[in-house]
C-alpha cells in the first residue's frame, strides 16, 4: 500500500524556512555577490564548497539583496533528517508555497513515481508562469539529500523550468544532477570551492570587525591568511583567542595549529561522517605537500586511492587541485586540514610515519622528482639515500628548491660524512652562503681546499661560485666580479648554478654603476625558453627589473618585477627563495610609485628578506618597510625597526646596509627636529665611512654619510656646508648612475640655495629634479622631501618647465594633497574620542606661534628649526587635535586650554 506525502506546515520545522540572521560582523562577499548578480537570470546556480567556507552566509546575503530589489524569494535549509524523499518533498512543497505556487501534497506518491512526479512538475511550472514575477528558490545544505527520487524531481524541475523561476543550490558536495544541456545554453552559474575562500582584504576586514580593541599588523594579517588559506570558519576561533588573550599574538602560528575549537570543528563537522577508509587514506597522504592518485596508492598501499581521492574532491574535503602539466591531476590539502590529519597520523607512532616517508622518497625518485625525494628521505631517516641523491643533483638539477632539504640534511650529517662527498660539501657551502651564513661557508671552503678532493676538477670548478657567494654575502662586490667574470664563457652543466652566477654579477655590476656591462650580460645570456620556469632563471630575469630600479626607471621596473613575482609565486609558492628575492625589488618599485598598499602587501610576512637574504635585498626591503611605517603615522616604530636592522647588519659584518639604516634614522630624526640624536648617528656613519675602502660597495657609505651631513647642515642653517656635502653625493650619483639619488641631491640643494636667498639657483635645482623625476616616473622620492615640496609650490611660477614636466608637477601636488587629506582624516577619527590632545613641548611652542599668525617659514626662523621640522610638527598638531586647518587648531587648542 502506498502512502502519500504529508504536507502540513504545522509538522515542519519553521527555522528551515528562515536564513541565519546577518549582523555587522559578517563580511560582505562583494565579488561573489557580483557574480550572482551577473547570473541572476540563470535557471540554476550552484554554490559548492567544503564545510565552513561561508556558503550559507553568501546565500543569505544574496537573499537580502534580492528582497531589497522587490523579488519574491523563498528559503529552504535541509538537514540530515531530510535525506529520505518524504521529508524532502514536504519541505520543498512548503517552500514553493511561500513563492505563491500552490500544490496538492497528495499529487505525488512517497515513492516518487514518474507519472505523479511529471504531474507535480507540470503544476509547478504552470503556476510559476502564471505568477509572472521573478521567483527565487534558495536551497541550503543540499548535500543532506540522498533519495534518488528527490534528485530526479529537482532534475525534472530544472529541465522544464520557466524563465522566471530560478533555483539556487548551496551544497558541500556537487549534486548528482545532469546539467550539460543547461550549461551549453548558458543557464547554469557556478561558484565552486576554489572561489569561496576569503581573499586577503576580506581576511583583514574580518579581524577589523571582530577585534575592536586590537589592530593586527600587515605581517599578522598575511600570516593568518596564508596559514588559513582564507577559510572563514578558521578565523573565528583565532579572533576569539586574540580577544581573550591578546598577548598570544606573538605566537600566532602555534595558535592556529593548537586551537582546540578548530580541532573539534574538523573532527566533528568535517571528518566524523566520512567513510573510515577515506579518513585512513587522507591521514597517510597528509605527509605530502602535493600528491596524486598514483603516489597515494603506492605510499598508502591502497588500490582504491584514486576512487577515494575523487570522493574527497566531490565532497569538497578541503582538498585543492594544483596546476600541473602532468597526466594525472595533483592535489594538496588545506594547510590546517593537512596539519590536523598529520597530527592524527603521528598518534600511530614514528615508525609508521617514517615508513610512509620512505615509500614516498622511493616513488618521487622513480619519477624524477628529486627535490621531493630528498625531502622525504630526510624525514624517513634514510640519510644515505638523501646524500647520494643530492650529490646526483649537484651535477645538473640542483636549484633553490634544494636549499630547504639541504639545510635539513646539513643539520643532521656529521662533517666527516660530508667530507666523503665533496660535491655535496661544496653545495653545502653554497647553501650556507646563500642563507646569510657566509662565515660558516668560508670556513668549510678553507677546510676542503686542504683535502685531496680539491684536486678534482669537478670539485675545484665550483670553488669560484661558492667563493663569490660568500663575497656577495660579505658585500665584497669587487671580489664577486673578479671571481665570476673569468668563468663567464666556461660551460656549466647545472643551469641553476649558471643563473646564480649571472645574477650575482648583475648585482655587483649595478653596485659599481657598470650599466653597460649589465646590458651586455643580459644580451649575451638570454634565458632559454626551457628554463622559463626555473627558479634561478626567474631571479636572473627579475634582476633586469632591479637594473631599471637602480637607474630610477621605476615604471619599467614595476612592469617586469610584477610579472616575474607572479610566476615565481605560482610556480614555487609565496615563501620560496625565488619569490622572496623578486619581492624585494617590486616592493621598492611599488613604494616609489606611491602604491603603498601594494608595497606593504608584497613585503607582508616575508621576514626572510629582512633577515636572511642578500645584503642589497635586506637593505632595500628594510628601507621600504620603515618608510611605510612613517607614512602610516608611526615614526617611532620606524626608528625602532631601523635600529634593530642596523644592529642585525652590524652582527653580519655588513657595513653598507648598516650605514643605510643609520642614515634613514638620522634623516627621520632631523625631520622630527631631534638634532642631537641625529648628530650622534652622523658620528656613527662617519666612523663607518672611515673604516671602508672607497672601492666597490663600500664607496657608497661615503656618499650615504655625505647626504646625512648635508641634511644636518640644512638643519643647522649652514647652506654652504650642505652644498659642499651634496657635491660629494652628486659625484657618486653621476658616477654610479643613481637617478633617485640625483633627484634627492637636487631637492636638498634647492633648499640650501633658498636659505642663501638664491631664488634662481633654487629654481634651477628644482627644475632639474622635476625633469629627471618626470622621465623616470618617480613619485615618493619627491613627496618624501616635504620641505622641497613646499618650496616647489612657492617657486612654481619661476620654474622653466615643458608641458610634460609641468603636468608631472601638477600630479605630484595632487598626490601630496590627497595624502595629507587622508592622513588628517584618519588621525582626526582617532582624535574624536573626546580625550584632550597630548602635545609635546615643541608642539605647544609651535602652536603658540601659529596662534600669532606666523607662517611655517617664519616659525622655522624664530625657533631656529628647519622648515621640514616645523611642517612635520604642524601636521602632528592638526592630527592630534582632529582638525584640518590652522584656524581649526587654534580654536580646538583654546577650547582644550592648551593656549590662551
Amino acid at each position: 500500500m502506498q502512502t502519500t506525502v504529508m504536507n502540513s506546515e504545522n509538522l515542519l520545522v519553521a527555522t528551515k524556512f528562515s536564513p541565519p540572521r546577518l549582523n555587522t560582523r559578517h563580511i560582505p562577499r562583494a565579488h561573489l555577490l557580483g557574480r550572482l548578480r551577473e547570473a541572476q537570470d540563470s535557471t540554476v546556480t550552484l554554490i559548492t564548497g567544503g564545510a565552513g567556507f561561508g556558503k550559507t552566509i553568501l546565500l543569505a546575503q544574496w537573499r537580502q539583496e534580492l528582497m531589497k530589489a522587490g523579488v519574491e524569494v523563498a528559503w529552504l535549509s535541509f538537514s540530515h533528517d531530510d535525506k529520505e524523499f518524504q521529508s524532502f518533498f514536504s519541505y520543498l512543497l512548503t517552500a514553493l508555497q511561500h513563492l505563491g505556487i500552490q500544490i496538492d501534497g497528495e499529487m505525488l506518491n512517497a515513492d516518487g513515481g514518474d507519472q505523479s512526479m511529471n504531474a507535480v512538475v507540470a503544476v509547478v511550472t504552470r503556476a510559476a508562469e502564471e505568477i509572472g514575477r521573478e521567483l527565487y528558490l534558495l536551497i541550503d545544505d543540499y548535500q543532506h539529500i540522498e533519495a534518488p527520487s528527490a534528485h530526479r524531481l529537482i532534475q525534472k524541475l530544472l529541465d522544464h523550468c520557466p524563465a522566471n523561476l530560478h533555483i539556487v543550490i548551496a551544497s558541500r558536495t556537487i549534486p548528482p544532477l545532469s546539467l550539460g544541456r543547461l550549461r551549453m545554453q548558458g543557464y547554469v552559474a557556478e561558484i565552486d570551492f576554489a572561489e569561496l575562500p576569503f581573499d586577503l582584504d576580506e581576511t583583514k576586514a574580518f579581524f577589523e570587525q571582530n577585534l575592536s580593541s586590537l589592530t593586527l599588523t600587515a605581517d599578522e594579517d598575511r600570516l593568518i591568511h596564508d596559514l588559513t588559506g582564507g577559510w572563514p570558519a578558521s578565523l573565528q576561533p583565532i579572533a576569539t583567542m586574540l580577544r581573550v588573550r591578546p598577548a598570544k599574538r606573538a605566537k600566532l602560528r602555534s595558535l592556529l595549529w593548537k586551537s582546540s575549537d578548530l580541532q573539534a570543528y574538523l573532527a566533528e563537522d568535517v571528518v566524523a561522517c566520512l567513510p573510515e577508509e577515506l579518513v585512513e587514506l587522507m591521514e597517510k597522504i597528509s605527509i605530502f605537500r602535493r600528491f596524486n592518485a598514483e603516489l597515494a596508492e603506492f605510499v598508502a598501499q591502497d588500490p582504491r586511492a584514486a576512487e577515494l581521492i575523487r570522493l574527497a574532491e566531490d565532497e569538497n574535503l578541503l582538498i585543492y587541485r594544483v596546476e600541473s602539466d602532468d597526466r594525472l591531476p595533483w592535489y594538496r590539502f588545506h594547510p590546517l586540514f593537512g596539519e590536523f590529519l598529520a597530527q592524527r597520523l603521528a598518534q600511530q607512532g614514528q615508525a609508521v610515519v617514517e615508513a610512509l616517508h620512505g615509500r614516498a622518497s622511493q616513488w618521487f625518485a622513480e619519477h624524477d622528482f628529486l627535490a621531493e625525494s630528498i625531502r622525504h628521505a630526510n624525514l624517513s631517516g634514510d640519510l644515505d639515500y638523501a646524500v647520494s641523491a643530492l650529490e646526483e643533483a649537484a651535477t645538473t638539477t640542483w636549484s633553490m628548491a634544494y636549499i630547504g632539504p639541504m639545510l635539513h640534511l646539513l643539520d643532521r650529517l656529521p662533517q666527516e660524512t660530508l667530507f666523503a662527498h665533496p660535491r655535496l660539501f661544496v653545495l653545502g657551502c653554497l647553501t650556507y652562503a646563500l642563507t646569510a651564513r657566509p662565515e660558516k661557508a668560508e670556513r668549510w671552503l678553507e677546510q676542503i681546499r686542504r683535502t685531496e678532493a680539491a684536486k678534482n676538477p669537478a670539485i675545484s670548478s665550483r670553488f669560484a661560485l661558492a667563493d663569490a657567494a660568500v663575497a656577495m654575502q660579505l658585500d665584497d662586490l669587487k671580489r664577486v666580479i673578479d671571481l665570476l667574470e673569468p668563468a663567464l664563457k666556461a660551460p656549466v652543466e647545472n643551469r641553476s648554478l649558471r643563473y646564480i652566477s649571472l645574477s650575482a654579477l648583475v648585482v655587483a655590476y649595478l653596485a659599481m654603476g657598470r650599466f653597460e656591462d649589465v646590458r651586455r650580460l643580459f644580451d649575451d645570456n638570454p634565458i632559454n625558453p626551457d628554463d622559463r620556469d626555473n627558479d634561478m632563471a626567474m631571479v636572473f630575469e627579475s634582476n633586469r627589473a632591479l637594473a631599471y630600479l637602480t637607474r630610477g626607471s621605476v615604471r619599467e621596473a614595476e612592469r617586469i618585477g610584477a610579472g616575474v613575482l607572479a610566476r615565481a609565486e605560482a610556480g614555487y609558492g609565496r615563501g620560496s627563495v625565488a619569490a622572496n628575492l623578486c619581492a624585494s625589488t617590486l616592493s621598492d618599485a611599488y613604494y616609489e610609485l606611491d602604491r603603498i598598499d601594494d608595497a606593504l602587501a608584497v613585503l607582508a610576512n616575508r621576514s626572510g628578506i629582512l633577515q636572511f637574504s642578500m645584503p642589497d635585498v635586506m637593505a632595500r626591503a628594510s628601507l621600504c618597510r620603515s618608510r611605510i611605517e612613517v607614512l602610516r603615522g608611526e615614526p617611532q616604530d620606524a626608528l625602532r625597526f631601523l635600529e634593530d636592522q642596523a644592529a642585525h647588519f652590524h652582527l653580519l659584518g655588513l657595513s653598507r646596509p648598516q650605514a643605510a639604516m643609520i642614515a634613514e634614522q638620522a634623516a627621520l630624526l632631523l625631520a622630527m627636529g631631534e638634532r642631537r640624536q641625529a648628530g650622534e648617528l652622523l658620528a656613527r656613519l662617519q666612523a663607518l665611512a672611515e673604516q671602508g675602502s672607497s672601492a666597490g660597495g663600500h664607496g657608497e657609505i661615503a656618499a650615504i654619510t655625505a647626504a646625512v651631513r648635508a641634511r644636518t647642515a640644512i638643519a643647522d642653517r649652514d647652506p654652504a656646508a650642505a652644498l659642499l656635502a651634496l657635491a660629494e653625493v652628486r659625484s657618486f650619483g653621476e658616477l654610479h648612475g643613481r637617478g633617485r639619488a640625483m633627484v634627492k641631491t637636487n631637492l636638498l640643494a634647492a633648499i640650501a640655495h633658498d636659505m642663501q636667498d638664491d631664488r634662481e639657483a633654487a629654481a634651477a635645482e628644482l627644475a632639474e629634479a622635476l625633469q629627471t623625476g618626470a622621465t623616470l616616473g618617480l613619485v615618493r622620492t619627491l613627496l618624501d622631501e616635504s620641505e622641497a615640496m613646499e618650496l616647489l609650490e612657492q617657486l612654481r611660477a619661476d620654474l622653466p618647465l615643458d608641458a610634460f614636466t609641468s603636468q608631472y608637477l601638477t600630479d605630484l601636488l595632487a598626490h601630496l594633497a590627497a595624502e595629507e587629506g587622508a592622513a588628517g582624516a584618519a588621525l582626526a577619527r582617532d582624535a574624536s574620542s573626546g580625550q584632550p590632545a597630548v602635545l609635546t613641548p615643541r608642539e605647544l611652542e609651535i602652536l603658540s606661534l601659529i596662534s600669532q599668525a606666523m607662517s611655517n617659514k617664519r616659525i622655522a626662523l624664530t625657533l631656529n628649526l628647519t622648515f621640514g621640522t616645523v611642517k612635520w610638527n604642524v601636521k602632528n598638531i592638526l592630527a592630534k587635535l582632529g582638525v584640518s586647518s590652522r584656524y581649526g587648531a587654534i580654536t580646538a587648542a583654546r577650547q582644550q586650554g592648551l593656549i590662551k
